[in-house]
């Protein structure tokens, strides 16, 4: 199992990256968010999703551990495919989907493309008690919001901890999102 690739970008095209790591390129598919905020040779750090089907071995890379858990969720739910679950990563920030999902906006999951009203409402029905509570309420705009980079370490933290993205999320809403990094995953930890 591949859990992380670094590298740096050698090409980008459609959704889609090479990442040259010591001289072996790997074909990694990212969601929009991902594949806008990374340069040409650039060096830059991808959790991974390695699918193995029978006629394919694919790639699915994330700058976040947070982004690659909401990925495996949505993969979870019955009829999502790995295209599909990027398509619903594509239209926004992770943090955004997740709260979108939690909030039950069947018409923001519905605008991925090849996501149908069914199985945006199939997503919110098997996903909303799985991601957390909501960060902000009211309907998820299409538009790219940035995630603050201490909300995305704090997350992918206590992710990588153990918490499951739930357990994160509910942990972190209770902790000053103005202290740094460490101090919240110490407060959230208490909590």
């Amino acid at each position: 199992m591949i859990a992380h690739l670094r590298g740096k970008i050698e090409e980008k095209f459609g959704n889609s990256l090479i990442l040259d790591v010591n001289g072996v390129g790997y074909e990694i598919t990212v969601p929009t968010p991902d594949f806008e905020s990374v340069n040409l040779n650039e060096e830059k750090k991808f959790y991974a999703y390695h699918q193995v089907r029978e006629n394919a071995e694919e790639l699915y890379g994330f700058s976040s551990l947070a982004a690659k858990k909401i990925f495996e969720l949505l993969i979870s739910v019955q009829g999502v495919g790995p295209k599909a679950a990027i398509a619903i990563l594509s239209l926004a920030e992770a943090e955004e989907v997740r709260n979108a999902i939690a909030n039950a906006d069947v018409a923001f999951i519905a605008k991925a493309s090849g996501v149908g009203k069914k199985s945006a409402e199939r997503v919110i029905v098997d996903l909303r008690d799985k991601v957390g509570i909501p960060s902000h309420y009211g309907a998820t705009e299409a538009k790219f919001v940035k995630a603050t980079t201490e909300n995305d370490e704090a997350l992918d933290a206590l992710i990588a901890l153990g918490f499951n993205l739930k357990e994160a999320t509910t942990a972190l809403e209770k902790v000053d999102s103005s202290l740094p990094v460490e101090e919240r995953v110490k407060l959230a930890l208490k909590n």
